[in-house]
């Protein structure tokens, strides 16, 4: 086989095992799906904390949390723990009793984005959320849900 040859056929297998290594990457998943509502700024919120028990599709079991909102602001304080996502903007809608509310959480440090949408009646929540961690070569999701109840004292009981 001459050079010119030799150089042609790495260059094809090359590029063939990198076509195939790029058709193995996991395709990019969309973050959860929040209902179209007339949502304006969170404020109905601010000052309360919920306590929730979760299940996440990834199968581990005991899962809690605890959710925060504060000025307008939402944070989750496992999230906080995990990647120091700290407060993100929440949005609310009122539907009769229930204040339904969704809010987004980036990490500044990595590539994972938290979305929520809860709906709160009296003093019970229940939330759906997705945690998506996207890199260039694989997009990872893990799902859940929850449910749980107001912490007496809000924000002063959880910080103080």
């Amino acid at each position: 086989m001459t050079p010119i040859t030799q150089a042609a056929a790495i260059a094809c297998i090359t590029l063939g095992t990198g076509a195939a290594a790029v058709s193995v990457l996991n395709p990019d998943v969309p973050d959860l799906t929040v209902p179209e509502a007339d949502w304006s700024a969170g404020k109905a919120l601010d000052g309360k904390s919920f306590f929730i028990q979760a299940e996440l599709d990834n199968g581990a079991e005991g899962e809690t949390d605890t959710l925060v909102f504060e000025d307008g602001r939402f944070m989750s304080m496992d999230c906080e723990t995990y990647c120091n996502f700290g407060f993100s903007e929440y949005q609310t809608w009122m539907d009769g009793d229930a204040v339904h509310f969704t809010t987004v959480a980036k990490c500044p440090t990595a590539p994972h984005t938290v979305v929520w949408h809860g709906r709160i009646v009296d003093d019970q929540i229940t939330v759906d959320m997705s945690w998506t961690t996207r890199r260039w070569y694989w997009t990872h999701q893990i799902t859940g849900t929850g449910s749980g109840s107001l912490v007496p004292g809000g924000k002063d009981a959880v910080s103080g």
